[in-house]
C-alpha cells in the first residue's frame, strides 16, 4: 500500500490531536492554526521536490495523483455529461456538465473554471466540488476546461474564458437551466479568470453575471508584502511555485499590470457582478483576496468575503479526507444557492 493509499484510508480518520503529533509542532503564522490534517499533507511533502523544480509534464502528472487521493468521490446522483465548448482563435475546450437530481429545467447555470495556474488541470481538477455545487446549491454546473501554459500563453486562458462564458450565455437553455440565471465562478486560477470575464464584459457593454464566485484567486501579479510574505512557504501553493506558475504563463514582466492578469488594478470596478469571495488562512494570496473584496464593496459592488483560517489554498480539493475543507464547501454552495435565489 502507498503512503497516500494508507493516507486517505486510514490516517485521516485519526483523531486530530494523533495528526498533529505526526505533523509535528503546530504551524502557527499570523494568530492561524493550520489544519492538522493539511500540516502532516504538508510534512509529507518535504520528501519530494518542488513543483518549481520540476518540468511541467511531471508537476502535472504529480498534481493530478496528488489531488485524487484527496478531493474525495463526485456526488452519485448527480448526473455527468461531458461535451465541447468554443473557446478563442478556434479553440475547442472540454468541458463537464453536472445536473442536480430531480432536476426540473428551472434551475440556475454556473459556469466553472479549475484552478492550477493556469498551467495544471483540467476538468477533473474541480470534478468532485461541481458535483457538491450541483447537488447541495441545485444548479446545472458547466465546467469548463481552457487552454494551458506553456504551450498557450496569456491571454489564451482569458479569450477561453470570455468566449466559454458567451457561449454558455447564449445556450444556457438548452444546457437545462433556467436561461436566466447564470453565475461564473472558479477557484484560484479560475477565480482570477471569472473576475476577468466580469471586467471583460462590463469593458464591452455586455450584462454581468447573476454573481462571481471567485475562490481564493489571484487578483494583483504586483502583490508584495502581507501574506505574500508571511505565507511565502505556504502548502500547497509557495511564492516560488506562484513564480514558477508566472514563468510558464505570462511573456513580459511589464505584463502583470495589465488588468487582464491582476484585475485588482482595473481602476473603475463599479457596475461589476455581485460577488461571493472566500480565501485560505494559509495562502501567499490571502492579502490580496481581502483587498479585491474590500475594492469591490468600494466600489459599490455587493461583495461577501470569508476567510477560512485553518484551510490551505487548494481547499477545494481536500474535502474527501479535511472535514473542515467539506464543511467549507458546504458553506460556499449555501452561499452559491442563496445568491441565485436573488433577483
Amino acid at each position: 500500500m502507498s503512503f497516500r493509499s494508507f493516507l486517505t484510508g486510514t490516517v485521516m480518520s485519526l483523531p486530530a490531536g494523533v495528526l498533529q503529533a505526526m505533523a509535528g509542532k503546530k504551524t502557527e503564522v499570523d494568530g492561524n492554526v493550520l489544519d492538522p490534517r493539511i500540516a502532516l499533507m504538508a510534512k509529507q511533502a518535504q520528501s519530494a521536490p518542488p513543483m518549481n523544480v520540476l518540468p511541467v509534464n511531471v508537476a502535472r502528472q504529480g498534481t493530478q495523483a496528488a489531488l485524487a487521493m484527496t478531493m474525495g468521490r463526485r456526488r452519485k446522483d448527480v448526473a455527468i455529461r461531458d461535451l465541447t465548448v468554443p473557446g478563442g482563435d478556434g479553440a475547442k475546450l472540454e468541458a463537464r456538465l453536472y445536473t442536480p437530481p430531480n432536476a426540473t429545467g428551472n434551475e440556475p447555470l454556473l459556469v466553472y473554471y479549475h484552478q492550477g495556474g493556469c498551467v495544471l488541470g483540467g476538468v477533473w481538477m474541480s470534478d468532485t466540488w461541481c458535483s457538491i455545487l450541483a447537488e447541495d446549491a441545485r444548479a446545472v454546473v458547466l465546467n469548463v476546461d481552457y487552454r494551458h501554459a506553456p504551450e498557450h500563453r496569456f491571454p489564451a486562458a482569458v479569450d477561453d474564458a470570455i468566449a466559454s462564458f458567451q457561449w454558455a450565455v447564449e445556450n444556457a437553455k438548452s444546457l437545462g437551466s433556467d436561461g436566466k440565471r447564470i453565475g461564473i465562478g472558479g477557484d484560484s486560477a479560475g477565480g482570477y479568470l471569472s473576475a476577468v470575464v466580469c471586467v471583460a464584459r462590463r469593458r464591452a457593454g455586455q450584462s454581468q453575471p447573476h454573481f462571481q464566485l471567485l475562490i481564493y484567486p489571484v487578483t494583483d501579479w504586483t502583490s508584495v508584502g502581507g501574506t505574500m510574505e508571511t505565507m511565502a512557504n505556504a502548502y500547497p501553493l509557495s511564492a516560488p511555485v506562484m513564480e514558477w506558475f508566472a514563468g510558464h504563463y505570462l511573456n513580459p514582466e511589464d505584463q502583470r499590470t495589465d488588468w487582464r492578469i491582476s484585475p485588482a488594478l482595473e481602476p473603475d470596478k463599479a457596475g461589476l457582478a455581485p460577488a461571493l469571495v472566500y480565501s485560505a488562512g494559509f495562502d501567499p494570496l490571502t492579502t490580496q483576496v481581502a483587498a479585491y473584496a474590500k475594492m469591490l464593496q468600494a466600489a459599490g459592488v455587493s461583495a461577501t468575503y470569508r476567510n477560512y483560517s485553518s484551510l490551505s489554498h487548494s481547499f477545494t480539493a481536500m474535502s474527501g479526507v479535511v472535514p473542515m475543507a467539506r464543511s467549507a464547501l458546504k458553506d460556499i454552495a449555501a452561499d452559491v444557492k442563496t445568491a441565485f435565489a436573488r433577483s
